[in-house]
Parts: structure tokens; sequence; C-alpha cells
């Protein structure tokens, strides 16, 4: 990942207290990092919220937007809303590569007491994927009456019928213990 210096907050400036933040993020953002994303046309709004405390820095991130993702059921695109909240805590401290090791809790992160700067370009990236759920299915159009291509629905339908006619007769004696 390369540094993106727009999303670098110089801490040492800030006094103590809640600090705002706003970023607008946008498939261009992305193109920064190596991993390959499995979404497009990225319009999101990230709010930061910085509350700086003597040792420490709570971080509060509220996404919102959307994003074109491809339906698990169908295969075709949709868009899918994004709105999410994710806390972040950052700690201060003399050794920060020790603490990480030691620490299990994701939630936690810690730089040097040395450094001037956070980058959250990187916290950006990850909580935007997080906030895209791993079943990503077309939202009902009316209660009972799916978002997904008709027609895919009809063949996965065909395809689930013969699956059932085709079954092994070895496993038929076996059914009469299934609701045991």
């Amino acid at each position: 990942m390369k540094q993106l210096r727009e999303f670098d907050i110089a801490f040492v400036g800030l006094k103590p207290g809640e600090h705002s933040f706003q970023y607008e993020i946008g498939d261009s953002f992305f193109e920064n990092f190596e991993e390959p994303k499995d979404f497009s046309n990225c319009s999101a709004t990230v709010h930061l919220t910085l509350d700086k405390k003597s040792n420490f820095f709570l971080l509060k991130f509220a996404i919102g937007g959307k994003v074109t993702v491809t339906c698990d059921r169908c295969g075709e695109p949709f868009e899918m809303q994004l709105w999410d909240d994710f806390n972040q805590i950052i700690k201060l401290v003399d050794n920060p590569e020790e603490m990480s090791e030691s620490e299990e809790d994701p939630d936690v992160a810690y730089i040097s007491k040395t450094e001037s700067h956070l980058n959250v370009a990187e916290l950006i990236y990850e909580f935007i994927h997080l906030s895209i759920p791993m079943q990503r299915i077309h939202p009902d159009k009316a209660p009972g009456q799916s978002g997904c291509n008709p027609k895919v629905l009809e063949m996965l339908a065909q395809m689930n019928q013969q699956a059932k006619e085709n079954d092994n007769p070895i496993w038929k004696g076996l059914d009469k213990f299934k609701d045991n």
C-alpha cells in the first residue's frame, strides 16, 4: 500500500477532546491497495471522530454510501447500501511492535510516542470491506418477491428438482432415520 497523505492526521497539534474529519471514498481510493476488491462503483462517506486523550485516541468511524456487488444467487450486479459504525483505539507506547505482538484485541492498535501523524487510510479500507456483508443477495422488491433475475431463479428451481429426482437409491432406506 502506498502512503495516502490526505488520510494523515497530525495529532500532535490537536487539543485534547473530540475532532471531526470527513472523507469521500471512491474507486480510485482502492487502487492504492494491492488486494483485489470484489465490488465496484464505490461512493462512500466516512465520518471520523477522533477523541484525543493523554495516552490514547478513540476513533469512531461512521460509514455510509453505496457499492455495486454481484448477487450470490443470480450473478447479476446490484447496488448495495453501506451503513456501519466501527471503533478503534490507538494507544501511544514506547515499543509498539512488542505491544502489537502481545495484544490480541483487534480493536486496539499501537503507535510510537515519537510519531506525530496517524494515517487512517488502512483502517478506512478495512472498515469499508467489513461493512459489506459476506452474503450478497438482491433485496426483495415486495414481500415475498425476490429481487433476483426471475429467469435465473427458474433455472435454479429446475436444477434443484432434477437433483431431487436423480437421488441415489442407496440412500432411500436411510430417510426413515433422518427424523429420529
